[in-house]
């Protein structure tokens, strides 16, 4: 196929000439697992044709296997012999996916997505709140009440609460020395960071109430005290989670 048949298509990234076919896959890859997610493909049905798909994005058929190749990677799609490449049921696709994770959120209207990400964090900072409070030294008690205190100062500043927000919790994420839980919480949060849905209205009387529940969380830590600091942890973000949720169907997931 000549170099002009691979034109870029209307809203792809225009690629260099030498990673011309890499981006293109991965270009086509991000799109097509948009329409996944938003069943333009329900799960059970094949995806167009290689044909189909190299015509429509104006791309080889290399191009073309490269992102059905990495769909497969993120458990989307199943090639099948005979029947064709059959997109999966949601149950098995891969949720700390960067892709699959952000383009679900974008399209679920009804916050599972982020009650399933607020409870996945909880269960994982909780632990290893605990783990900080047993092993946290002089340091990382200072490093924590230094950041309580400025955050109280910040109050009126949400996007300089919000730094310090996030410090806060990595300290006690790297005081636990569970690096495995950290990456995963870091990459949860990375998606939604700067979602206005997750992150809620960027009021001072939240930040008021949210650095309350850091206090205490500071307390149980300076304190020794695992299961204090664990269930002011796990309190921490689920109350805070709740004051920002808003929006339509029953936050049953976040009930323990």
């Amino acid at each position: 196929m000549t170099a002009s048949r691979e034109a870029p298509i209307k809203g792809l990234p225009t690629p260099s000439r030498r990673r011309r076919p890499a981006n293109l896959a991965s270009a086509i890859t991000a799109e097509l697992v948009e329409r996944i997610v938003r069943e333009v493909y329900p799960p059970g049905t094949a995806l167009p044709p290689e044909p189909a798909l190299g015509e429509e994005f104006a791309v080889s058929r290399t191009v073309v296997r490269e992102a059905v190749k990495s769909l497969q990677e993120k458990g989307l799609v199943q090639v099948r012999q005979g029947a064709g490449t059959i997109v999966t049921a949601p149950v098995v696709w891969d949720m700390l996916d960067e892709a699959v994770l952000r383009a679900t959120i974008a399209t679920d209207g009804s916050a599972a997505i982020l009650d399933d990400l607020v409870v996945t964090r909880r269960v994982l900072e909780s632990d290893m709140a605990n783990v900080a409070a047993r092993v946290a030294g002089a340091g990382v008690v200072e490093a924590l009440g230094a950041l309580v205190d400025r955050m109280d100062e910040l109050v009126d500043d949400h996007l300089a609460y919000a730094e310090c927000d996030r410090a806060f919790h990595d300290v006690i994420m790297l005081a636990s020395g569970n690096r495995l839980a950290r990456g995963v919480v870091r990459s949860l949060e990375s998606q939604v960071v700067n979602t206005a849905r997750y992150m809620g209205r960027p009021e001072r009387s939240l930040c008021v109430a949210s650095n309350r529940g850091h206090r205490r969380i500071y307390e149980r830590v300076a304190a020794h005290d695992p299961d204090g600091a664990a269930e002011a942890m796990f309190t921490h973000i689920t109350e805070a989670w709740l004051v920002r949720r808003g929006g339509p169907g029953d936050p049953e997931r976040l009930r323990r």
